[in-house]
């Protein structure tokens, strides 16, 4: 359940998510371009792909991050494990080189470094995280740990 509402640009924001390092934009999904004019053309393409779109579920034998990445290799996203459970997901859309006879009629596709770090919870087996990239969509797959139920032990009553 989102507790932000979807007003605010349709985008679930899990600000108040313990196991989530990101940051809410409040303006996200507002007409900037006054205030971009004036931004370095380099800074507008690293934030246009800043924020790689990432789902995240836990299913009863692992949680399951699928992160949309298209146009990118598999050699151009790092998956990496930092100390104290963070799961960080990185990479690069490279610009398409111009030629010098090209002539540009729209420029959409957005290019840049993205990272987008989540605390994983205690109960997730390090060692064995996997990743995989199929169609433009990067899937990484933390399995967790089964859960110990208490050992119940029967105590006969003497009478």
């Amino acid at each position: 359940m989102s507790l932000i509402p979807s007003f605010f640009g349709g985008r679930r924001s899990n600000i108040f998510d313990p196991f989530s390092l990101d940051v809410w934009d409040p303006f996200e999904g507002f007409p900037v371009s006054s205030l971009m004019a004036n931004v370095p053309s380099s800074a507008r393409e690293t934030s246009a792909f800043a924020n790689a779109r990432i789902d995240w579920k836990e299913t009863p034998e692992a949680h399951v991050f699928k992160v949309d990445v298209p146009g990118i290799k598999k050699e151009e996203v790092k998956v990496e494990v930092e100390e104290g459970r963070i799961l960080q997901i990185s990479g690069e859309r490279s610009r398409e080189q111009e030629e010098k006879n090209d002539q540009w009629h729209r420029m959409e596709r957005s290019s840049g470094k993205f990272t987008r770090r989540f605390r994983l919870p205690e109960n997730v087996k390090m060692g064995e995280i996997k990743a995989a990239m199929e169609n433009g969509v990067l899937t990484v797959t933390v399995p967790k740990e089964e859960e110990k139920k208490p050992e119940v032990k029967a105590i006969d009553i003497s009478g």
